[in-house]
C-alpha cells in the first residue's frame, strides 16, 4: 500500500466513502491496490477521529482474508481507546521513537 492510496483511504473515510464503522472511533476503510480499484484492493482498519486523528492499525488483502474476527475486533478497540487516550506529546514521542509513523512527513 503506498503512503498516497493510505492518505486517500483517509479522505474517503471523511467523506463517509468506502467505510464500515466498527464502533470506538474504528473503521474499516478500503484502499485501492496499485493498478487496481479498491474491490480487489485492501482492507485497513483505522483509528479516526474527526479533525483530530486518523492511525493506521491493520491492513490486509481481500484475497488473505475476508474480515477480522470478533478476538481482532475487541483488541482493535481496545488499542484504539488507548491510542485516543494519549494527549499530543506522547503521540510527538512515539512518531520520534518510530513506534507509529507519520505518513504526511515520508516520501
Amino acid at each position: 500500500m503506498s503512503n498516497k492510496n493510505l492518505l486517500d483511504a483517509i479522505n474517503d473515510l471523511e467523506a463517509g466513502l468506502s467505510t464500515a464503522n466498527l464502533g470506538n472511533h474504528l473503521f474499516k476503510v478500503r484502499v485501492k491496490r496499485e493498478h487496481s480499484g479498491k474491490s480487489s484492493g485492501y482492507r485497513t482498519i483505522i483509528v479516526f477521529k474527526a479533525d483530530d486523528i486518523a492511525i493506521f492499525l491493520f491492513g490486509f488483502g481481500k484475497n488473505e482474508k475476508e474480515n477480522i474476527n470478533k478476538n481482532e475486533l475487541q483488541y482493535f478497540k481496545k488499542l484504539a481507546n488507548d491510542l485516543l487516550s494519549l494527549n499530543s506529546e506522547q503521540l510527538e514521542k512515539a512518531i520520534s521513537q518510530k513506534a507509529l509513523l507519520n505518513l504526511e512527513n515520508t516520501k
